[in-house]
């Protein structure tokens, strides 16, 4: 169908209400299948483990309140892979993963670093927090509106755009691992963690060219090394889990002005 009935239409399914007593138009929807649940279980689930990150950061449990938030990230890396391998994808799921990442990986580690560290600068402090939400929710937007544009020149290369929203919000935590690593109270100094998130924020909502899986896809030749070090750093992460944070984090932003450098030069020889 096209035409202006047509407009209206997708404009009624996928758009808001204009006002609450305002009558919906009757639009047809398939009832979510068996293989669809799957997929959006995994995002309901990241989506409880990011809140439930708030609730330990209240009580001060502030390990767990990390590693509630990392848990939601590796159950969102999780969820677009099963929809894909059981064909389950709907645009309900994307609706969602997009509702719970602004909320898991925006809303949460704000509200936790803020608890953490900025409230002994509340005015600040709360400015920061802002920041990073907000820029973590505009990340989201912009992505889900380019879902659909043919050009988009970091992706057709195989980079992305911006810092992903898991992956800033981990690079959030970064003073605080560094002060569970040191116990040095310098890393948990408002001015000093406010600063930082407000970097991480506008790298989310930055055009520069960032590593995606398929940028970093190593060659056949080195694969079992790189086997061997993926369970290396499982290892660390039992052992020195704060320590091998910090030098994740730190590798994640050595590889950035290399990704600028490639993207340009693969730009080039396109």
């Amino acid at each position: 169908m096209t035409g202006p009935q047509h407009e209206y239409e997708e404009g009624a399914r996928l758009g808001p209400k204009a006002s609450e007593d305002e009558q919906p138009p009757v639009v047809r929807t398939r009832a979510l299948t068996l293989r669809a649940m799957i997929p959006n279980a995994i995002t309901a689930a990241a989506l409880c483990a990011g809140l439930t990150g708030i609730r330990f950061a209240i009580d001060a449990n502030w390990g767990a309140a990390v590693v509630a938030v990392i848990v939601a990230g590796i159950l969102d890396g999780m969820d677009g892979r099963v929809a894909r391998a059981l064909k389950a994808q709907s645009r309900f799921g994307a609706e969602l993963d997009s509702l719970a990442d602004s909320l898991s990986f925006g809303t949460a580690p704000a509200i936790i670093v803020f608890l953490w560290s900025l409230s002994a600068e509340p005015r600040l402090g709360w400015f920061a927090a802002l920041a990073f939400a907000i820029c973590c929710a505009l990340r989201l937007a912009r992505f889900n509106a380019q879902i659909d544009v043919s050009d988009q020149p970091h992706k057709s290369l195989g980079f992305l755009t911006g810092v992903p929203a898991p992956i800033g919000a981990g690079l959030a935590f970064a003073p605080f691992y560094l002060w569970m690593a040191t116990g040095l109270e310098e890393f948990r100094y408002p001015l000093f963690v406010g600063i930082w998130l407000a970097v991480i924020a506008l790298l989310m909502i930055s055009n520069m060219a960032t590593p995606s899986w398929t940028s970093l896809r190593p060659r056949r030749g080195i694969r079992l090394e790189v086997l061997a070090f993926v369970g290396l750093l499982f290892a660390a992460l039992l052992v020195e889990p704060w320590w091998t944070l910090s030098a994740i984090c730190a590798g994640y932003l050595v590889l950035l002005p290399y990704s600028l450098v490639r993207y340009a030069r693969i730009k080039r020889r396109s």
